[in-house]
């Protein structure tokens, strides 16, 4: 019999006492979420931050962010100025303090900070921690100060450097190769997120400089949110003009504007303090309970809703709606450093009844809007119902059914979700070669004719009508929109497969559409692919090359030209020209093939582009197509 008898004695001596920062060098995604792309951009997010909350607290106008060549950047404020004088109780500078200590700053009610994004005091010692080099310098009371650390360590003492008549900050770091796997900063990611800060913080001005390829950019948006909100809106069709209001309560500011559209679908962006809160929280349901009282007490006051007619639910009243609330909050309650979930309590009552008194009192003053937004709620609760229709339905033939799953779906023997991929792929001649290829234990098929239902341009009831994508629903397995868990998911990948030619591009789209719609956490947690079939066979006698560019087309026929044979060039239009051995060797084979993971950097760009390339409008698109015409790749002409 096995005995659990440990091999080691546990005592005292194997109890760690972690000094200083090294904790965070030991465990960096406790504190910046990863160590990859997200955690870098997030050490110079924590260093902007602090420059953002000297403009909410009125003491900056201005801030620059620089890209270095060498990997390290820059953000340089025009605020008061780290405090440089010694900390009665330590008897170090503030600004060494605030860069090598946990949970040591302004903004733990001080009164240096009435708002602020930065809270927990931990943001720009673990940048410092996490930095091959960082280097502060201070301008204030009419002279510079300069300090510089390693790996969170100073090496020198804050020292002066010279006279100065300007007041600010200035950070530069390099993020440390010895922890961080990414350090290479993606310029459109952070320009994303400073134009997003521009619009929060009116009358901001944020700079972005990029010294790798010498591009600068300024951020600066007068309307702020309005200004956002119709910007998201520009390429829908508007029913209702931009609602803004600014209201206060008890050291609360609350900030919010929305739009309707003639989409089917919600654009819901929140801030704290100028900090996206991808999660939402409470500000976020007190707006959604806000809003879908408003619009029933609208809709039975205008005879829209009679007495006897189910309320309008939230779904409905949000179905078209754009909208940004935004709140600047004395003391913010975030889950987890990454600040991405509000959880104070108080709050939700606060927006409610704000937003609330607003609402409705635009609705009153805007009857011929509200109206509208009430038809299409109406509309939308039509729609809703026939869908829970359909949906029932579904429920109940695969309930009858011995086996509930699409007859065209070819699934894997495996029953481990995480150990599990599923093909989703055009047309059916493909899909009998993918069948023959593949390996059972691990692979799904399922074969799709021709160009499934545009998802932008139709309600739910629609769409779950539709056999194509009742099908994809099925076999995934999560369900989708509301009920959508992702838990349920039958396959850890879904691979997209189409030809590589114009109708294959139209389906790959039409196909995106419908899992970032209704299938999101897919998309949002690194799930769905797109494969990568060659577009070219270069063959002589036994001699092949697959290539999937026309440059590595070129290089094909120079490799076997170089043997001294005229080589043959196959170009493929369709995964069905490929046999069976062809596709698993090119395409399907995990360790030879190229998959594309499809991911989503900014939302509100992602629900744009959606809009623009799938929706109603023919100008927006026609506009887009000239725009990136010369990015265009494998075009078939």
């Amino acid at each position: 019999m096995a005995t659990n008898q440990p091999t080691t004695p546990y005592t005292a001596e194997q109890i760690q006492v972690l000094e200083g920062l090294e904790g965070v060098r030991k465990r960096p995604a406790m504190y910046i979420g990863s160590t990859g792309l997200d955690g870098l951009h997030h050490l110079l997010y924590e260093v902007v931050d602090n420059s953002v909350d000297e403009a909410l607290a009125g003491r900056a106008t201005e801030i620059t962010v620089v890209l270095h060549t060498d990997g390290s950047a820059t953000v340089v404020d025009n605020g008061a100025g780290i405090p440089v004088d010694p900390i009665p109780k330590i008897g170090r500078p503030a600004v060494e303090v605030v860069l090598t200590t946990l949970h040591s700053g302004g903004k733990f009610g001080g009164g240096g900070y009435k708002i602020s994004g930065g809270l927990h005091g931990v943001g720009v010692s673990v940048v410092n921690a996490l930095s091959e080099s960082l280097e502060v310098e201070v301008w204030r009371d009419g002279k510079a100060w300069r300090q510089r650390f390693v790996r969170g360590k100073k090496t020198t003492p804050l020292q002066p450097a010279g006279a100065s008549r300007k007041t600010g900050t200035r950070v530069t770091f390099k993020p440390d190769t010895q922890v961080m796997t990414a350090t290479e900063f993606d310029v459109e990611t952070i320009a994303r997120r400073l134009d997003d800060v521009a619009y929060l913080t009116k009358g901001l001005q944020i700079t972005l400089r990029d010294e790798r390829s010498k591009q600068e950019r300024v951020f600066k948006h007068a309307g702020g949110i309005a200004e956002l909100v119709a910007n998201l809106n520009r390429a829908k069709t508007k029913l209702t003009a931009v609602m803004h209001t600014v209201k206060e309560r008890d050291g609360v500011e609350v900030e919010c504007a929305l739009q309707y559209n003639e989409s089917y679908l919600e654009h819901m962006l929140t801030y704290v303090n100028t900090i996206p809160t991808t999660e939402g929280g409470t500000h976020l349901a007190g707006f959604r309970t806000a809003l879908t009282r408003a619009l029933n007490d609208f809709a039975r006051r205008a005879g829209l809703l009679k007495n006897g007619d189910p309320a309008l639910v939230g779904d409905d009243a949000r179905e078209g709606m754009t909208a940004v609330l935004s709140l600047k909050l004395p003391d913010p309650q975030f889950e987890g450093q990454t600040k991405t979930k509000l959880g104070n309590t108080e709050v939700k009552g606060l927006v409610e009844s704000l937003v609330g008194d607003w609402l409705q009192e635009w609705f009153e003053t805007h009857p011929a809007d509200a109206k509208r937004v009430v038809a299409k709620a109406l509309t939308a609760a039509r729609a809703r119902e026939a869908a829970k229709q359909a949906r029932d339905l579904v429920r109940r033939k695969n309930a009858l059914d011995v086996s509930p799953l699409p007859g065209k779906l070819a699934d894997c023997v495996e029953r481990d979700a995480d150990e599990c991929e599923i093909f989703i792929v055009e047309g059916e001649s493909a899909g009998g070669s993918a069948k023959q290829g593949r390996d059972r234990q691990f692979q799904a098929i399922l074969p799709i004719q021709g160009k499934i239902l545009n998802v932008e341009k139709a309600r739910e009831d629609k769409m779950v009508q539709h056999e194509e994508i009742r099908a994809i629903i099925t076999a995934v397995g999560t369900g989708f929109g509301e009920s959508f868990k992702f838990d349920d998911r039958r396959y850890d990948r879904v691979i997209i497969m189409c030809d590589a030619d114009v109708d294959g591009n139209h389906i790959r789209t039409l196909l995106l559409t419908f899992f970032y719609r209704y299938m999101r956490p897919l998309v949002e947690h690194g799930k769905v692919y797109i494969a990568q079939p060659p577009l070219y066979l270069i063959k002589s006698g036994k001699e092949r090359r697959y290539a999937y560019s026309d440059e590595e087309r070129q290089v094909g026929i120079k490799e076997l030209e170089r043997k001294g044979v005229k080589p043959e060039v196959q170009r493929y239009k369709g995964l069905g020209e490929m046999n069976p051995d062809q596709l698993w060797e090119t395409t399907m084979n995990p360790a030879t093939r190229t998959l594309l993971r499809v991911e989503v950097d900014d939302a509100g760009e992602a629900d744009e582009i959606f809009t623009k390339l799938m929706g109603e409008e023919v100008e927006p698109r026609r506009d887009f197509i000239v725009k990136y015409a010369r990015e265009v790749r494998n075009l078939d002409i």
